[in-house]
């Protein structure tokens, strides 16, 4: 590895961006130059099927600042954003999405507000550009409760797009979870941190690979990491629900003795379907808990690296 220190790392997931790959170098690659920086530049290739791989092999050849990390297969975005982080060697680390909806001409503002006495600077999003109703709905709600049932303080309206200081990837690089939300644990580190804001590009070509159901798996990551809210309403849930069970009890004793009944099919098909249905949400929520608790007890390696030219 050389001597020379590196100022600025940036970051970037790819999973099939054949098609944008070397346009948002091109972008990213003109903004470093006018930074007059020490830089490198990490492509992270998160098991693509397209031809990704292969432009950023042409683009690593001709331009020796640009490193990749190529899994064995898909990982997942945010393993792909914490290898590139855990192997980055800047001081300070700039993250952002393949897709060119993280615009690169911000970099120079996040390492200037950075450079103040910041050790985060998140770019928060003014407008989504190319995004239908529902997604920004969801979007908006996911960031608004996680904020309300959570005891750390997630910015709302932020992605991954932000920039670290190498302290930060110190510590991030020690916390072992697997289900990895890097923009909660960034949170959770503290320090001082402050935002900058910006309009959110339309991706330059393609569609997103962040399905819905991708988008599911992430909020119940986000959640479970950092928040016991789940848990706390399935008790809740429970309490309300034995509760009503006990005055439903009190008043068929009353009917049975006082009043008049007839046979309670009706009513028992209700009570067990109900009771049925609260106690299969509470499993389910116990099991997602102990399904994040066995694969950190299994420990087996984050991700799996095919090639890089990296050094170790």
């Amino acid at each position: 590895m050389s001597d020379k220190i590196i100022q600025l790392s940036v970051v970037v997931p790819l999973f099939n961006e054949e098609d944008n790959v070397n346009a948002l170098f091109n972008r990213i690659h003109h903004v470093l130059g006018e930074m007059k920086l020490t830089t490198e530049l990490i492509f992270v290739n998160d098991g693509s099927k397209d031809k990704t791989l292969a432009h950023v092999f042409m683009i690593a050849r001709e331009y020796p600042y640009v490193k990749y990390i190529d899994f064995s297969r898909n990982f997942g975005h945010q393993l792909a954003i914490f290898a590139g982080i855990e192997r980055a060697n800047g001081q300070y680390i700039v993250v952002m999405d393949g897709d060119g909806q993280d615009p690169p001409e911000c970099i120079p503002e996040l390492y200037e507000k950075a450079l103040t006495g910041y050790e985060v600077v998140y770019a928060k999003r003014r407008k989504r550009k190319g995004e239908n109703f529902m997604k920004k709905l969801t979007a908006k709600v996911f960031y608004r409760v996680l904020a309300n049932i959570t005891q750390i303080e997630i910015p709302v309206d932020t992605g991954d797009f932000r920039i670290i200081h190498r302290k930060i990837r110190d510590i991030l690089v020690t916390m072992p979870e697997q289900h990895k939300y890097i923009r909660g644990q960034i949170a959770w580190i503290g320090f001082n941190q402050t935002s900058i804001e910006y309009d959110r590009d339309e991706r330059m070509h393609g569609e997103t690979k962040f399905t819905y159901k991708k988008m599911m798996r992430f909020a119940l990551d986000g959640i479970s990491s950092f928040s016991t809210w789940p848990l706390k309403v399935a008790t809740i849930t429970g309490f309300v629900v034995s509760g009503a069970s006990f005055l439903l009890i009190v008043y068929s004793l009353y009917q049975k003795f006082f009043g008049y009944t007839e046979r309670g099919w009706t009513s028992m098909q209700i009570s067990i379907l109900f009771l049925g249905g609260i106690q299969l949400i509470g499993i389910g929520i116990l099991g997602e808990y102990l399904g994040r608790v066995s694969d950190n007890v299994k420990n087996r390696p984050h991700y799996i690296i095919r090639n890089t030219n990296l050094d170790e």
